[in-house]
């Protein structure tokens, strides 16, 4: 007798998969949802369920007028933006080096943002608060990303995914000592400015952050998932990707160029914040599985939900006090990389 095996038609397995992608993604947009209006009564000024009714609803005191939709609103808003962006910005990375330990910070595309902040700071003193600052903090992204680049490729191999992330972590080194001592020249308040910036304080406090940060999210992560295939097929390794007729360099560089933009804007708005790229994308990738037509979009609500949950914890753990974000994010997400890199060794 033989043994009876059961087998699901492809149609079927890949039906279960679109399911169990509606379905976690749907549990991820209810609870962004749950604590974006618990978020919206964080913080050293109480209002209550009664008063944000009121206030949504364009009845409210001017006191709570300014509290929700010039303080908190914005920034919950930028939370959640930038939150998408950085955690795409991750599974890019992750998925063209073939590294689970890849991450904007990691590779010091942060770093150089936060570089150039800190030029300007020391250079016009005056500059601090300005708006022009995320627009230098974008400009320093971008070139350590084209450095990185510029130190990886090689002329008949191209682009090195092991070697990408090497290079990265030494420029990012490097940036970082150089940060250290221009931060000994600065006076002591915008030495305070500076360091509270780089703890990944929250800056986008206003509705111009939001419109200056939403057109990247909303044509890049589309445009990604546009790419998901080319993704999928980059995982797979040069020589499978190559005789599947995919143009590796040129695809390789859209899609770094991609995760360059998403993250140089986010870190403009929010300060430099890490982990959200390294964190989010391995949390996605366990609840749908790897397919990056799904793997993205999953990881943009993660993002999202992990982003504005520390924002919310970082403004209730202390009384009369507020943690920058990025420290709340560090003690969650240090564990967690120390967690992947055992597991990567083992």
């Amino acid at each position: 007798m033989f043994a009876h095996q059961s087998t699901s038609p492809p149609a079927v397995r890949s039906g279960s998969r679109r399911n169990k992608a509606w379905f976690v993604q749907s549990a991820l947009a209810v609870f962004i949802v749950l604590v974006f209006v618990w978020s919206m009564d964080t913080g050293v000024i109480h209002l209550s369920p009664v008063d944000l009714a009121r206030t949504m609803l364009g009845s409210g005191s001017s006191k709570d007028n300014l509290i929700l939709f010039d303080f908190r609103l914005p920034r919950i808003v930028i939370c959640v933006l930038a939150g998408a962006g950085l955690a795409v910005s991750g599974c890019i990375l992750q998925g063209i080096t073939r590294n689970p330990l890849s991450d904007p910070g990691i590779l010091g595309i942060n770093a150089g943002a936060g570089l150039v902040v800190v030029l300007c700071i020391t250079v016009l003193p005056n500059l601090e608060g300005s708006f022009l600052l995320p627009m230098f903090a974008f400009v320093g992204a971008g070139l350590t990303a084209a450095l990185i680049y510029l130190c990886t490729w090689k002329r008949g191999e191209g682009l090195r995914p092991t070697r990408l992330v090497l290079v990265g972590i030494a420029i990012a080194a490097a940036i970082n000592a150089i940060m250290m001592i221009l931060e000994l020249t600065l006076d002591p308040q915008n030495f305070q400015f500076v360091a509270t910036w780089l703890a990944g304080s929250i800056m986008g406090t206003d509705w111009q952050y939001v419109v200056a940060l939403l057109p990247w999210i909303v044509v890049l992560i589309p445009f990604v998932i546009f790419k998901a295939r080319t993704l999928n097929v980059l995982n797979l390794g040069d020589s499978l990707a190559i005789g599947l007729g995919v143009a590796m360099e040129r695809e390789r560089l859209i899609l770094l160029g991609c995760s360059v933009a998403l993250a140089g804007a986010c870190v403009a708005a929010l300060g430099s914040i890490a982990f959200i790229g390294l964190i989010a994308p391995h949390v996605a990738r366990r609840l749908v599985g790897a397919r990056h037509q799904v793997l993205v979009s999953t990881s943009a609500f993660t993002g999202s939900l992990l982003l504005l949950l520390a924002d919310s914890l970082s403004r209730v753990m202390a009384h009369n006090i507020e943690i920058p974000t990025g420290i709340v994010v560090a003690v969650i997400g240090t564990p967690y990389f120390l967690y992947l890199l055992a597991k990567a060794r083992g």
